[in-house]
């Protein structure tokens, strides 16, 4: 699944919150989830989430104008793909605000 979120900050805003808020996902999981983040570069973040027995990997892309998430859905998971993607909308927006 590929989900494209817009952004209006310029490359070196958004890098910056990109990393601060990477830094703090796994603590605002809450004990809900278990999320670690690895950066390969200043604009590509690799996260793993892993809550409830499943493992998801996903790669984060910062673009000039959105950031892009992709993640494969396992297919045991796939009665809730519209649940996923909206979580993945809703927080991935808020790692640049």
């Amino acid at each position: 699944m590929r989900i494209a979120i817009p952004h209006s900050l310029d490359r070196d805003e958004a890098r910056k919150r990109l990393r601060e808020k990477a830094a703090q996902a796994a603590a605002k999981a809450d004990g809900m989830a278990e999320v670690t983040t690895t950066f390969a570069d200043d604009d590509h973040l690799t996260m793993t989430v892993s809550a409830m027995g499943y493992t998801l990997d996903c790669g984060v892309e910062l673009g000039e104008k959105e950031l892009v998430v992709e993640v494969d859905i396992p297919a045991s998971l796939g009665f809730a793909k519209r649940m996923i993607e909206g979580m993945i909308r809703e927080k991935s927006g808020k790692l640049l605000s």
